[in-house]
Formats: C-alpha cells, sequence, structure tokens
C-alpha cells in the first residue's frame, strides 16, 4: 500500500505548499496530491494557487516523492492539448515522479470562463473526449480531433517522456468508475466505496486505486473539530452539492448548519492514533491501495511530525478485514 499526503491549495499560499511537500518527503510519504481549484471552497481558506507552477517547483525541490493531481478537470478551464503538454512537461521534470488525477469538474473552478456548466451526463461525455485527446497527443507527432464537444487541430506535443504519466480517473458513481476502467490507469474516490471498485475492476479496469483519508490532527478533539468547521465544513455537503455551487460563498451558506458532531464524525479528529488508523482501515477494507491522508487539522507541522512518530507504522501494515458475518 502506497500512502499519500494531500495539500489542500485552497488553504496555504503557493510558497507553503511547496515547502509542505518538501516536508512530506522528509517524513516518509509516497506521494503528494494537490488539488487543482481557482477557487477555494470557503472564503475562509483564502487561498488558490495556480497548481502546475506548484508542481514544476515541487519537482525542483524534491527528489523521491511522487506527485499527483488531485484531481484535474481537463476540458473547461484547460483544453485537454493543454493538460497533455502540462502532464508530459511536469513528468520530465520530476524525472517520472508524475501522475494525471482527473474528473469531470466542479461549477466552483470551471464556471469562470463563462460558458455553461452541463448536466453530470455531458460532462462524462466531455472527459472521454478529453481523455482521448491527451492519449492521441501522447502517442507523438502532429495530431488532430474531431469530437461531439471538443477538436484538436494539427497539434503536437515535442517533449515526451520516455514512460507517460498514469491516469486514474475520479468517480462519485459506478458509471464514471466504468469510464476509468475503460480510459483510465486507475481509479479516485473521496468516499470507502467498496461498489465504485467492483465496478472499475468489473468493467476490466486495473491500476492504482486513490482514495482521500478525511483527517484532522490537533493536540485536543475539539481544536481539530473547531479548524474543521472554519475550513473543511464543505466537505460534508455531499457531491451533489459539491460539484454544482458556483462560489465559496454559496458554499459559506450551504454548510452553515454542519455541527461539531458532524465533523467529528466524519474526520478523525484530534491526536487518537486509534481513531485515524480507523478511518484509514475503512478505505483499506473498500479495497484501496493508495491512500491519500487528508490533513484538515490547523497545524500541518504537527499532522507530520504525528505521521513520523506513530501514524506511519500503524497504517502501512493495514490490510482488509474479514466481512463481518
Amino acid at each position: 500500500m502506497k500512502i499519500g499526503y494531500k495539500i489542500a491549495t485552497e488553504a496555504f499560499s503557493p510558497s507553503e505548499v511547496v515547502e509542505q511537500a518538501v516536508a512530506a518527503e522528509r517524513a516518509g510519504f509516497d506521494f503528494v496530491e494537490l488539488s487543482d481549484h481557482y477557487h477555494p471552497w470557503l472564503e475562509a481558506q483564502g487561498h488558490s494557487g495556480f497548481t502546475w507552477s506548484m508542481l514544476g517547483a515541487m519537482a525542483a525541490r524534491t527528489e523521491r516523492i511522487g506527485l499527483v493531481t488531485g484531481v484535474t478537470c481537463p476540458f473547461f478551464r484547460y483544453h485537454p492539448a493543454v493538460i497533455a503538454q502540462a502532464a508530459a512537461t511536469v513528468a520530465l521534470l520530476s524525472d517520472g515522479r508524475f501522475t494525471l488525477g482527473i474528473g469531470s469538474g466542479e461549477r466552483l473552478n470551471e464556471h469562470v470562463i463563462g460558458v455553461p456548466f452541463p448536466a453530470v451526463r455531458v460532462r462524462h461525455e466531455m472527459l472521454r473526449e478529453a481523455l482521448e485527446i491527451i492519449r492521441l497527443l501522447w502517442q507523438g507527432g502532429y495530431q488532430s480531433y474531431d469530437g461531439k464537444h471538443l477538436t484538436l487541430e494539427d497539434a503536437r506535443v515535442f517533449d515526451l517522456p520516455e514512460t507517460l504519466p498514469l491516469i486514474p480517473v475520479a468517480a462519485g458513481g459506478p458509471q464514471a468508475a466504468r469510464l476509468a476502467a475503460e480510459l483510465g490507469d486507475g481509479l479516485f474516490v473521496t468516499e470507502p466505496r467498496a461498489d465504485l471498485v467492483e465496478a472499475f475492476s468489473g468493467a476490466g479496469g486495473s491500476g492504482p486505486l486513490y482514495c482521500e483519508a478525511p483527517l484532522a490532527w490537533a493536540p485536543d478533539e475539539d481544536t481539530a473539530a473547531q479548524a474543521l468547521l472554519e475550513t473543511s465544513r464543505w466537505a460534508l455537503t455531499g457531491w451533489k452539492v459539491m460539484s454544482e455551487l458556483p462560489n465559496p460563498v454559496n458554499f459559506d451558506a450551504a454548510s452553515a448548519t454542519v455541527r461539531k458532531e458532524d465533523v467529528v464524525e466524519h474526520f478523525a479528529c484530534g491526536p487518537d492514533l486509534s481513531r485515524h488508523v480507523q478511518v484509514v482501515q475503512s478505505f483499506v477494507d473498500a479495497g484501496y491501495d493508495h491512500v491519500v491522508l487528508m490533513n484538515a487539522g490547523p497545524d500541518p507541522e504537527g499532522f507530520l511530525d504525528f505521521f513520523t512518530r506513530e501514524l506511519a507504522d500503524a497504517v502501512r501494515g493495514l490490510t482488509p478485514l474479514p466481512a463481518a458475518g
């Protein structure tokens, strides 16, 4: 099993994000995962730097740790030709340490270019075409493409790595998991859902299975919970809300009724090692083998120290528990 560290680009300045990647490498993580947003989820988070610039800086500042987008939408703010070029460049700069996680996007980030944000069915069609364009360009040479939604005109990515990045695809339901199996190199989820692994593998999918485990380290549970209520309560709104609202003010309103007991139930809050392991175990039991520790607590340095001292050894050896009954 591989253990990753989620760096929320909405919660830290660009320089802090890069420094956290360097610190995560020192702490022994296998990879870091970056969100790719234009806006933060909440105004209180206060940041949202350009992920691809930070990836370049991370590639230069680190030596071993993997770099993963979690996840990029490759067909609104970006044309897939741009992502094909960007991902190839980061792969070269990082000596093959880059993985391109992609998904169908959120209105929060994609509406900024002034085009309609369509229904999920249409977004899946667009994701399919974007994947086909990226794969086409990674074959080398000049390429063109005429799709229902996207086109490519006589384009070539000149600098390609010998080994191309893997492309795990985000899925919130079985349909997207089957699309990931067909066109992707792995699966990316945010919930411990075994049915998505089953849909992916049942459709012939293979490759890394990424998941995000919700943790919030702090010296005590209350401090962690209060930090969550301030900056991360949006995570409890559910995917149907998270993909559709346009601005941080809308997420402020949609999450206004989230209570302390709600975040404590969803996140591992505080310093209790057993609770953190319990949350990670739920993803391992569901079949995921690339677990991303998403620390939403107020003290990233404290969390990294906690990981090095206690959590790393406790989670690296986890295996699926026998099913009850």
